[in-house]
């Protein structure tokens, strides 16, 4: 009987860790979706000015995508009415397997939608909250027929505001792997402004914008809701946009 009981209990474990959901690999910063009141502007600061490769939106039709890489791009989506002082829509990180990373969010109950929604071009993605409400997409990508960009050829963060470290580190960190990378700020003595959360399956991050002024005014939130570009060549990418801000002064005079 004693056997017969250490086998059953064996076989009841086995079956629990088998029905366990495991969180699918989160490789990388996907893109960053923006705000803008002047597609013309922004066209020609992605395109003109950074090289980027303009294409069409699977994800929203009114939208446009300007693409660093195969799998790494800026969505440029028209200033809605109700946006306020934020131009920002919401960031993305690229996974290997969204239905994958919906079913595990939802075994660690946070509300999903029902369903990945599946694009044109085979990509899959959804959307959720995080706990202060900003939205975070997962997408399984599928790579865009564009070449790398050679001077801006990887995004290698995204910066968003939060108020609350340790609220937020409860999703990032606890439930969705991120790690901890590196913190700093203005001052030594104060308490970090800026705390780096690397993807736990790659080398991007998540950059924790954490205002001492929570009055932000519009230049002030876009400055800390922000992409970063890593540069191959930081010489030839300065050059580069230094010639061209000469010239369109030249135009402009």
């Amino acid at each position: 009987m004693k056997r017969l009981a250490a086998f059953l209990l064996a076989g009841t474990l086995a079956c629990g860790t088998a029905n366990a959901q495991v969180r699918p690999p989160i490789t990388s910063v996907s893109h960053l979706s923006v705000y803008a009141s002047d597609a013309a502007k922004a066209e020609h600061f992605y395109v003109h000015d950074l090289g980027a490769v303009k294409r069409t939106d699977p994800e929203n039709a009114q939208g446009t995508r300007y693409y660093f890489s195969p799998t790494q791009f800026i969505e440029v989506l028209p200033l809605p009415a109700s946006a306020g002082l934020n131009r920002a829509d919401h960031f993305a990180f690229n996974t290997a397997d969204a239905e994958g990373m919906r079913r595990y969010l939802a075994s660690k109950k946070i509300a999903v939608p029902k369903a990945v929604t599946k694009g044109a071009d085979g990509s899959q993605w959804f959307q959720v909250k995080d706990p202060e409400g900003v939205t975070v997409e997962f997408v399984q990508a599928t790579p865009a027929a564009v070449a790398t960009n050679p001077l801006f050829p990887h995004i290698i963060h995204v910066g968003a505001i939060i108020k609350d470290r340790a609220l937020q580190d409860g999703f990032y960190r606890d439930i969705l792997g991120f790690k901890p990378y590196w913190f700093g700020g203005m001052k030594e003595d104060a308490p970090p402004s800026w705390v780096s959360q690397q993807v736990p399956d790659g080398t991007d991050w998540l950059e924790y914008m954490i205002p001492t002024n929570p009055a932000l005014n519009q230049a002030q939130m876009g400055v800390l809701n922000h992409f970063a570009l890593g540069v191959p060549n930081m010489q030839a990418a300065y050059t580069k946009l230094w010639n061209d801000d000469r010239l369109q002064g030249q135009v402009d005079r």
